[in-house]
């Protein structure tokens, strides 16, 4: 972990970026019954219940010394994803 620390206090190097890159798998839900909307001094309610939509995966990748970053959503996980980031 130390190692992992130390290459991030180094100063910014364009030739050698240091990219952070994290991936999320998801559940798309959905409401089964309509939520009650928010009324003055009384919060939404919503039903426990809900209908599951599939999946995604969210990708990320961040150059935090360039402030850049890249995010995408993709349907798979596969490596052929992970190398279109």
């Amino acid at each position: 972990m130390e190692d992992v620390l130390d290459v991030y206090e180094q100063p910014y190097d364009p030739k050698r970026p240091v990219i952070c890159f994290d991936e999320r798998p998801c559940q798309l839900i959905g409401d089964v019954i309509s939520p009650i909307p928010m009324k003055l001094g009384s919060p939404k309610k919503e039903h426990y219940e809900y209908s599951r939509n599939g999946t995604c995966c969210i990708f990320m990748a961040f150059e935090p010394r360039a402030g850049r970053r890249v995010a995408c959503v993709k349907e798979h996980r596969t490596k052929v994803d992970y190398a279109d980031l």
